[in-house]
């Protein structure tokens, strides 16, 4: 498990209000961490940086995984839809899109809560930093937060 995967399960999954997450990379289009089982084809990543582009995303909604979900909120960097009592979450960053998925016995606004936390961004210094909301406390998640934010100032 790569260090973004481990974040994604610390952050995300053990909240026990996102049923699914993902980070996709949004100069490649690639998934660069994802929760177990939770396998997004190439063409739906593309789909979902391009949902942040264009404005008929919040008239037309999205299709994601089998299901047409409706856009209750668009803005520059967050996308929430819903899909009857499921909903989908895509809060973009510097350089990366987070995915998450709650379905009806979560709450959505801890659901919300947990990725608009995960995914800010730190502008004056033009790159992703990943804050742990509930976890960061714990010695553990707070080396991996270090590690993934220098691995991440490196790369880019």
């Amino acid at each position: 498990m790569n260090q973004l995967q481990t974040l994604l399960t610390d952050c995300l999954i053990n909240t026990k209000h996102v049923e699914n997450a993902a980070v996709v990379t949004t100069k490649t289009a690639t998934v660069s961490a994802t929760s177990q089982r939770f396998n997004i084809p190439v063409p739906m990543m593309q789909m979902l940086i391009d949902s942040f582009h264009h404005t008929l995303t919040r008239e037309e909604g999205i299709r994601f995984m089998g299901k047409n979900y409706t856009c209750v909120r668009a803005d520059k960097n967050s996308i929430y839809c819903k899909s009857n009592e499921h909903g989908l979450i895509l809060v973009k960053t510097a350089v990366y899109i987070i995915v998450a998925t709650y379905n009806d016995s979560m709450y959505p606004s801890v659901c919300v809560e947990a990725v608009e936390k995960l995914g800010k961004v730190d502008n004056s210094n033009y790159f992703c930093m990943f804050i742990c909301p509930y976890h960061v406390h714990s010695d553990s998640a707070r080396r991996k937060l270090n590690q993934v934010n220098h691995t991440h100032q490196l790369q880019h």
